[in-house]
């Protein structure tokens, strides 16, 4: 039977996921993010203040695009946060799942857009309609497969998707957060890939990791963050 767990002990999110064993050994949640899930609400925070001061009316939310979604933990966090977010999954029982992480959230009427479907394809169709994005987060797998079979390589496919993601955000990029637990892509290599296709702002790069009471820390991937308005000095 499926369990419930409020990440508010662990971060500022407030967000209810629902938690259940999947055949890959998932639970639904990846704790190391706890950290990302504060800076996301932080930056949507800051977006949200940049847009009130400049204009003369009420004015529209940040708009969010999430590839590669999961559950929706950051997808929820974005919303509860003021954003209006782009949810996009390749796979449906995923976001089956998601959105009923938002109606345990309270969220269920939140400005979210359920997307089924393979990340570059979303995101090339998106192009070809001309529409565009204050932020973007990715959280890539290693290896997968979208709906019709599309295969996603990410040493082969990120460098690209990347490129275009950075099209989708010119002109009014105001973050990207990337996540990769893939072997070989560690903190320098992504911070230099993202630091190249993004362009000027302020760029870090770091491990994540599950820590222990004990202090005893279990390697959890990278995070590569990019905020607009600074530059990172050196590489």
């Amino acid at each position: 039977m499926p369990g419930k767990l409020d990440l508010s002990p662990f971060s500022r999110s407030r967000v209810t996921l629902e938690l259940k064993r999947t055949e890959f050994g998932h639970l639904g949640v990846f704790a190391e993010q706890a950290a990302n899930w504060d800076w996301l609400a932080e930056q949507i925070r800051r977006v949200r203040e940049t847009h009130q001061a400049t204009a003369s009316s009420d004015p529209p939310p940040p708009k969010v695009l999430n590839l590669f979604a999961y559950t929706g933990a950051s997808t929820l966090t974005a919303a509860a946060s003021g954003a209006e977010v782009v949810h996009v999954d390749a796979a449906g029982n995923v976001v089956a799942w998601a959105r009923r992480n938002a109606e345990l959230s309270g969220l269920a009427d939140a400005p979210v857009r359920w997307i089924t479907e393979d990340a570059m394809k979303f995101v090339k169709r998106e192009l070809k309609r001309k529409n565009q994005y204050d932020a973007v987060i990715l959280d890539p797998p290693s290896y997968g497969h979208g709906p019709q079979g599309e295969v996603w390589r990410l040493s082969k496919h990120l460098p690209g998707l990347l490129a275009m993601c950075a099209e989708l955000t010119a002109g009014r990029r105001r973050f990207v957060l990337l996540t990769s637990h893939t072997p070989k892509f560690g903190p320098d290599r992504l911070k230099r890939l993202v630091s190249d296709t993004l362009g000027e702002g302020h760029v870090t790069a770091e491990p994540m990791a599950l820590r222990a009471k004990s202090g005893r820390e279990l390697p959890s991937g990278v995070v590569v963050r990019w905020e607009a308005g600074r530059r990172t000095v050196g590489r």
